[in-house]
C-alpha cells in the first residue's frame, strides 16, 4: 500500500508539475497512476476485513470495495491498452503519428467511460451483483452463482475487461516490434550498399531508443498481466501488485522522469545526465505543442 501510494503518488506529481513532462503521451502515464491509486483505496478495508475476518460494514462495504475494485482494474486495463497504441504511432508514424493533446484527453476520458457499466450494473443490481470472495475479506462480482444469467454475465465482462484490452495490447505491441525489426533491416540492407556502417544519426537513435524502452516498459506489464491464475484470491492480490510496479515500470523508464526525481527529490540518489539530444527533443516537443494550445484557447 505504502509503495504504491507513493510511487503512484510521486508520478502524478511529477508528471503534472514539469513542463516538460507535459505531453499528451504522458497524460496516460498520469491516468494509468490516478486508477492505480483508486485501487489502493481499497487496502485499508482489506487490513481492517483481514484482522476481524469478515467483512466489516455490511453489504454497504462491501459495495463500497467491489466499486473500487471494478473501476479501477478496468479502468487500468483500457488505459495500458491506450498507452499501446499511443507508442505505435509514435514509433511508427514519429513525423505525423504523435497524438495530439484533445485525442490524448478524449482517449483519457474514454477510458473513464469504459470503466464504467460493469461498476454500475452490478451496483444497481441491474446485471450481476458484489458479493464477498475468497477469504471472505474482499468483495467483487458474483461468479459462482450457478444459473445462466451469472455465466453470461461473467463471460461478457471476462471480454470487455481483459480479452479485449489484451487483444489491443497485444496487436500494437507485436506491430510495433515488427516495424521496428522492419526498419532496421532495411537501415542495414541501406548502410551495406553505401558501404557505411549505420544510417542512423546519433540524434534519431537516441529519441527511438527512448521510446522503445517506454514500449518495452508497456509491453512487461502486459506479461505481468497475463500471469493472472485461476484461483479466487490469487488474482486479487495479482491486481495490486501490478498496481504497485506500474509507476516504476513506465515512468522509471522515462529518462526525463528520471532527471525531474533528480532535481525535486535529491535524496533518492538519482543520477541522471540528460544529453543534448534527449534537451533539444523535450524543447522541440514543448514548441511543436504550443500553437495549437494558443489557438483553442
Amino acid at each position: 500500500m505504502v509503495i504504491s501510494t507513493v510511487g503512484n503518488g510521486i508520478v502524478v506529481w511529477i508528471f503534472s508539475t514539469t513542463k516538460s513532462l507535459r505531453s499528451p503521451s504522458n497524460l496516460f502515464i498520469v491516468n494509468l497512476a490516478i486508477f492505480d491509486l483508486c485501487m489502493m483505496l481499497e487496502m485499508p478495508m482489506l487490513l481492517y476485513n483481514s484482522y476481524y475476518q469478515r467483512i466489516m460494514g455490511g453489504d454497504l462495504a462491501c459495495t463500497i470495495y467491489a466499486i473500487l475494485g471494478s473501476f479501477s482494474g478496468i479502468g487500468g486495463s483500457a488505459t495500458n491498452a491506450a498507452i499501446a497504441y499511443d507508442r505505435y504511432k509514435t514509433i511508427s508514424s514519429p513525423i505525423d503519428g504523435r497524438l495530439s493533446r484533445g485525442q490524448a484527453i478524449l482517449l483519457v476520458i474514454f477510458t473513464w467511460f469504459w470503466s464504467m457499466p460493469f461498476t454500475i450494473l452490478p451496483t444497481l443490481k441491474i446485471w450481476g451483483r458484489y458479493v464477498p470472495e475468497g477469504f471472505l475479506t474482499t468483495c467483487s462480482f458474483d461468479f459462482l452463482t450457478p444459473n445462466d444469467e451469472t455465466r453470461v454475465f461473467v463471460a461478457c465482462i471476462f471480454s470487455w475487461a481483459y480479452c479485449l484490452p489484451m487483444i489491443l495490447i497485444a496487436f500494437f505491441y507485436t506491430n510495433l516490434f515488427k516495424h521496428v525489426r522492419s526498419h532496421e533491416k532495411m537501415l542495414k540492407a541501406q548502410a551495406k550498399r553505401m558501404n557505411v556502417q549505420s544510417l542512423s544519426a546519433n540524434k534519431d537513435a537516441a529519441s527511438k531508443s527512448v521510446e522503445i524502452r517506454i514500449a518495452k516498459a508497456a509491453f512487461t506489464i502486459f506479461f505481468i498481466q497475463l500471469l493472472t491464475p485461476l484461483v479466487t484470491m490469487i488474482p486479487a492480490v495479482c491486481c495490486k501488485i501490478v498496481s504497485c510496479i506500474d509507476p516504476w515500470v513506465y515512468a522509471i523508464s522515462h529518462p526525463r522522469y528520471r532527471a525531474a526525481l533528480e532535481k525535486r527529490l535529491p535524496w533518492l540518489g538519482i543520477k541522471e545526465n540528460l544529453n543534448e539530444e534527449d534537451t533539444k527533443s523535450a524543447m522541440t516537443t514543448i514548441t511543436a505543442a504550443s500553437p495549437p494550445q494558443q489557438e483553442g484557447a
